[in-house]
């Protein structure tokens, strides 16, 4: 866990400047690649891909004033780069990393007079020519009080880009619950990922996954005035953890 925190926050820095010297990750399924092992790498993959929401349930504007968060976060998500699935996914399996480490902008807007949240996060692996894109928007059924918590419907959507072989895209539905107490904001929430799936590579003859998975987390945002610190672990077929530094106004 302490080697995870660290490469998040170690993301978090490089995210702002350049990106480390390393091998890239190019994908290419290889022969032999089956519909079973696509199944498994696309569950994998997709679970790493789905939206993180690193914020509580409470709706970010006032029944007067909009509100804002705007800041750089990463994701790092433990995958099993000895698995057959990923082996056969690339033409240089030795290249893949312990962790995938995918360094994100992340903007949220909070509407006035409703509840409504909208979000947008563009990410990059630099281990690979991945990147992705996506959005949300939430609506906090109770807003939330002193007494009594909030709670959100979040609805998501994130797509792959810069990988020509392969197409995968998420949707994904939560519920979620906070409470506030003093400068902490504890949060939880479930949902499900729909996950789509297509190779997009010349000879290879896989059809398209389309299937749900069942997501929760856990999160923790520490308020100090202007600056948001957020702490949050997703829990699946595959874990991850993610770490946010935004500004907030």
């Amino acid at each position: 866990m302490k080697k995870i925190v660290l490469a998040v926050l170690v993301v978090l820095v490089l995210s702002l400047s350049a990106t480390p010297a390393m091998a890239k990750i190019t994908f290419n399924f290889q022969p032999g690649f089956n519909q079973a092992q696509f199944k498994d790498f696309s569950t994998e993959l997709g679970l790493a891909l789905s939206y993180v929401p690193l914020a509580p349930a409470e709706p970010l504007g006032t029944t007067v004033l909009p509100g804002f968060d705007i800041g750089v976060e990463a994701t790092v998500i433990k995958i099993d780069k000895n698995a057959p699935y990923w082996q056969g996914a690339v033409s240089n399996p030795g290249d893949l990393p312990d962790n995938l480490i995918f360094p994100k902008f992340h903007a949220q807007v909070g509407l006035p007079v409703v509840p409504i949240d909208l979000g947008y996060v563009y990410a990059k692996d630099p281990t690979s020519d991945m990147k992705y894109m996506g959005g949300e928007i939430k609506w906090a059924i109770l807003r939330g009080s002193t007494l009594s918590p909030a709670i959100a419907i979040r609805g998501a959507y994130t797509k792959l880009s810069g990988i020509d072989v392969l197409d995968i895209s998420t949707r994904s539905l939560d519920l979620s619950i906070s409470k506030g107490f003093a400068i902490l904001t504890p949060y939880a929430g479930i949902g499900e990922v729909w996950i789509t799936s297509k190779v997009n590579q010349s000879g290879v003859t896989l059809v398209k996954e389309d299937f749900t998975e069942t997501k929760s987390f856990v999160g923790l945002k520490l308020s100090l005035g202007l600056i948001n610190i957020v702490g949050e672990a997703d829990f699946s077929k595959v874990n991850s953890y993610s770490l946010r530094l935004n500004l907030h106004f």
